[in-house]
């Protein structure tokens, strides 16, 4: 089994991998205080719900973009697994070329869904990905990613718009009830966060289509993405799993084995 690891700015999302399935997923909130023996006896436990044990893990690849989070992370994987993570980066092979002014401001979760994208939905892609922020990532049908968009998340637009007002509080982030006929205050913030998304995502893919000017495949991730499921003709492919699947195909791509310290 492999244990893929995706750490974000807000969670570190957990997928226990065996046999090219994705059996299980947990959230950790991401947090640069949480010790190396914390994230440890988190990860044995999440395990243990799942039925495995330590010994059952033969790999673990990790896909960071908080480098404050590292350190102690890959320590949890050497202490409690014995073994040396893969992470994905400089030196790792992941199948597809970085064709943007500079590669090494690319986020590694981006390239990871790239991946993803086009070895499973047929080539040519855009992938977008909803979480704290929502990024626009396209690659062509030679593998070559060549556009990278980002703008704010919901939740962070949430978060300022609580922030930055005096009487306007934190809401859920959700699809919401009322449709656009919001007659109160936390409706009227759920509704403007939405059909702003909504309408900012299908105006983005319809300018894509224009100036690339070549079929592409619309493929969604992250946290927020479901809530669009249903509701646009924009995106073709709804997939929570994304990272983990374009996660496991790297690991697969690797020459080398994962070193198990003794």
């Amino acid at each position: 089994m492999i244990v893929a690891v995706d750490i974000g700015n807000t969670n570190i999302v957990l997928g226990f991998i065996e046999d090219d399935e994705i059996v299980a997923t947990y959230r950790i909130s991401t947090q640069s205080t949480h010790t190396a023996d914390e994230y440890g006896l988190m990860l044995v436990q999440f395990l243990a719900m799942s039925g495995y044990k330590t010994k059952d893990v033969d790999g673990v690849i990790i896909c960071s973009v908080v480098p404050q989070v590292m350190h102690s992370f890959r320590a949890s994987i050497v202490n409690f697994f014995g073994i040396d993570p893969m992470i994905v980066g400089p030196g790792v092979k992941t199948g597809v070329n970085l064709r943007i002014d500079d590669p090494k401001t690319m986020g590694t979760d981006c390239i990871v869904n790239c991946v993803a994208s086009y070895y499973l939905y047929d080539g040519a892609s855009l992938v977008i990905d909803m979480g704290t922020a929502t990024t626009f990532n396209y690659i062509d049908a030679d593998a070559n990613i060549r556009m990278c968009v980002i703008a704010p998340g919901m939740q962070t637009s949430a978060h300022a718009l609580a922030g930055d007002t005096a009487q306007l509080p934190n809401v859920e982030i959700a699809r919401p009830a009322c449709g656009i006929m919001a007659t109160n205050t936390v409706a009227s913030i759920q509704s403007g966060l939405y059909y702003a998304a909504l309408g900012g995502l299908e105006k983005t893919v319809e300018v894509c289509h224009e100036q690339i000017g070549a079929p592409f495949t619309v493929v969604a991730t992250g946290g927020f993405s479901n809530l669009f499921k249903g509701q646009t003709d924009a995106i073709d492919v709804f997939d929570p799993d994304l990272i983990f699947r374009g996660m496991n195909l790297i690991y697969k791509r690797q020459k080398q084995r994962p070193r198990r310290r003794e």
